[in-house]
């Protein structure tokens, strides 16, 4: 079926105020523009029309585990991983999650993003054949490089993965993860072996001093700040002024094992935990990360970009917004998540639809995702299949 043209008006985008948006295929046609002949036509009466968010920073395959630690606080996340390993074979709240086949485990690490109104996640990890597969809930990051963290993976392996990385593609690394010495020295390790660059981009950072972050910012390098995972772990955080000042800064919601719900959630412990106005709040999950990430189409309303898309009520939106606020998600011009109201939007791609229930409230889920979750031996917690 050839879509329709789907044309939003009276749609609140921020630096536009009330303006309409026109999408056609899978880009935005025009902003401000009027619909054409055939067009599905939605009237968000003021609703907050925002690009799709981006998550900076996930693991796909943890998100069906609780949140889970074995001492008060941590100096390092080294200490955690030596903490978690015996937990490996007797304890079911890890055994248990670990069981569950991974296609389905990256499904649930999916659709918890799509419900907070996420378009595109980076997957710290192997890129899963099925995080591109038809019917996954969101876009996941394709070209860049990581490794997991000097600790982890050793500094032979950290020089081998930032030489294979094409210095136009992102590469990302675990770093300054703790409060000790070990984390505060991590940077001059990785300056020394020639891995800070300008598309260095580096997670965490708790350990980072001053002048660490100086040297960051004079390299160009990135930073995606996890600021409850990092206080559920650490009891601390990164200072992130100056990332954030320079747009070199984007918030990742990590696993569940550590971070909170989801990236809405963590939008509200960012605002929280540092005095940040909307706009600098917005800019976190938007042009921020999709500067970081290379990701040039995504990250802002503009005519020509992707038609990932966000919608939020006029009176809560990111930093102040749950999932069950979240009005619709549009990926790639296509509706895959929303509220009833918006049916309309489904219709205009030909998208079938499904009746779920997200924390008490009816939604609608495209049908694609749907009949993969019903076939999952899991289920995402506050989600019910209703149809």
């Amino acid at each position: 079926m050839k879509r329709r043209g789907l044309c939003f008006l009276n749609a609140t985008i921020p630096g536009r105020g009330l303006t309409s948006l026109r999408i056609e295929a899978d880009r935005i046609a025009g902003i401000g523009t009027r619909q054409k002949r055939g067009d599905t036509v939605i009237d968000l009466g003021g609703d907050q029309l925002l690009p799709g968010l981006i998550n900076a920073h996930d693991h796909l395959e943890l998100n069906n585990f609780s949140r889970l630690k074995w001492r008060s606080k941590y100096p390092n996340v080294r200490q955690w991983i030596e903490d978690y390993g015996p937990h490996l074979e007797s304890d079911a709240e890890v055994t248990g999650p670990m069981m569950v086949p991974l296609e389905e485990r990256l499904l649930i690490g999916g659709l918890k993003n799509l419900l907070s109104g996420v378009t595109t996640v980076a997957h710290h990890n192997r890129l899963y054949r099925s995080l591109n597969s038809h019917g996954f809930p969101i876009r996941v990051v394709s070209r860049y490089g990581w490794v997991h963290s000097l600790g982890i993976s050793g500094e032979k392996a950290v020089r081998a993965s930032y030489r294979r990385t094409s210095p136009n593609e992102p590469w990302i690394i675990h770093l300054g993860e703790g409060i000790d010495q070990e984390a505060a020295t991590e940077l001059s390790r990785l300056d020394t072996l020639g891995c800070l660059k300008g598309n260095t981009v580096i997670v965490h950072g708790v350990g980072l001093s001053a002048s660490d972050r100086a040297r960051m910012q004079a390299a160009g390098a990135g930073l995606i700040w996890c600021p409850s995972s990092n206080l559920f772990l650490f009891g601390r955080t990164v200072l992130v002024g100056e990332a954030i000042s320079n747009g070199r800064g984007a918030l990742g919601s990590d696993s569940r094992l550590t971070g909170k719900r989801d990236l809405l959630d963590e939008l509200i412990a960012a605002r929280q935990t540092v005095d940040i106005g909307e706009e600098t709040i917005r800019s976190l999950v938007t042009l921020n990360p999709a500067r970081l990430l290379r990701l040039a189409d995504r990250g802002e309303i503009k005519t020509g970009k992707a038609a990932d898309l966000v919608i939020f009520p006029a009176s809560a939106g990111p930093g102040y917004a749950r999932r069950r606020d979240v009005r619709l998600v549009v990926v790639r011009g296509q509706a895959r998540y929303g509220d009833p109201a918006f049916l309309a939007a489904f219709e205009s791609s030909g998208q079938p639809v499904a009746s779920i229930r997200v924390d008490g409230r009816k939604k609608l889920l495209a049908s694609s995702i749907a009949m993969r979750i019903r076939r999952s031996t899991i289920s995402e917690p506050g989600v019910t299949m209703l149809t």
